[in-house]
């Protein structure tokens, strides 16, 4: 899972490169349809989200260049 996580990971930040945004929504579907379910989870809120795993990939990737809008499900460059 490790390459898998890291490969959605990079995906992710190259989604966020190009777009400028990138929303929960569209990554859930985009890493369930490539990646496969097991990077998917229901939150405690009843939502699809990302792996934990993934997303702590991403951070590293990003390096801080980027930040969750709670408000929106979406994360942005700061």
């Amino acid at each position: 899972m490790s390459d898998t996580a890291e490969e959605a990971a990079q995906w992710m930040l190259r989604e966020l490169q190009s777009a400028g945004i990138l929303r929960q929504e569209q990554a859930v579907d985009y890493i369930r349809e490539h990646f496969g379910e097991a990077l998917i989870y229901v939150n405690e809120n009843g939502h699809a989200s990302i792996d934990k795993e993934v997303k702590k990939r991403f951070k590293k990737l990003h390096g801080g260049r980027a930040a969750w809008e709670r408000e929106g499900f979406f994360w942005g460059w700061v």
